[in-house]
């Protein structure tokens, strides 16, 4: 339990601003204690082939996931639309059943927005379900045209599970490590000339390459900003009782 919370406290609760001077002050530090070395040709040749193979290797991985979290923007849009058009085919039922159903509408989507996971509010969505197959009455016509909404709504919830899962392999993460740990300790260790602003660039370049490593680790999980963003049309539904969702 206390590990998962200090997890998650790394992930949310602390700002990319605040990692990056975070890590600039320990690499500064770093940079102006640890030993230098003078490294042979061949040595420098190593670190080159090496600064090339993790360039090589995360670019590709960051633009996937910065692709997975735009697809899920488009696909929340969606669940969001089609879910606003039902509450609008709602309005076509007397006003305790479409109450009820849009109350549960509401119900599924607060559980989506506290989850925010591939299965968040499933329970939810399974009563509503099961509401309206279970209905019968004088209404049957619009209620059966809801379920088929239900239904079809039923995509953008697979495409939204699909696309969750569409996460950085523990063996990609292993071999990223491997290359990163190479590059900080030849830029960290490399012999420059003794300078402040030399330390200070160096400090800079260590702090990039470790932000790029936080940014792919908040895509990944899903807590980077512009993930926290798609949930925006859920919320303006909510909040505005399904007045508007632009």
């Amino acid at each position: 339990m206390f590990a998962h919370k200090t997890k998650h406290f790394f992930l949310t609760k602390i700002r990319l601003t605040t990692y990056f001077w975070m890590f600039f002050v320990l690499y500064l530090v770093l940079s102006l204690t640890l030993p230098s070395f003078e490294f042979t040709a061949a040595a420098l040749t190593l670190f080159s082939v090496n600064s090339f193979l993790y360039g090589f290797y995360i670019a590709p991985i960051l633009s996937a996931q910065k692709g997975r979290v735009e697809e899920l923007h488009k696909i929340v849009r969606s669940e969001a639309n089609a879910l606003f058009s039902l509450v609008l085919h709602l309005k076509k039922l007397p006003p305790h059943l479409r109450n009820t159903l849009q109350s549960m509408v509401t119900d599924y989507m607060k559980a989506k927005l506290r989850q925010r996971s591939d299965n968040g509010g499933e329970k939810e969505y399974e009563a509503l379900i099961t509401y309206t197959i279970e209905y019968k009455g004088q209404h049957q016509p619009e209620m059966d045209k809801t379920l088929d909404a239900l239904i079809s709504n039923q995509q953008n919830r697979t495409n939204f599970s699909m696309q969750s899962d569409n996460k950085v392999f523990a063996n990609e993460w292993q071999i990223m490590a491997i290359l990163f740990s190479i590059t900080l300790g030849f830029i960290l260790c490399i012999d420059i000339a003794d300078t402040p602003l030399l330390n200070i660039i160096r400090a800079l370049l260590c702090t990039g390459l470790t932000m790029l490593i936080v940014i792919l680790i908040k895509l990944n999980t899903l807590t980077h900003k512009k993930a926290k963003q798609m949930w925006d049309p859920f919320k303006k539904l909510v909040s505005t009782n399904f007045y508007r969702i632009d």
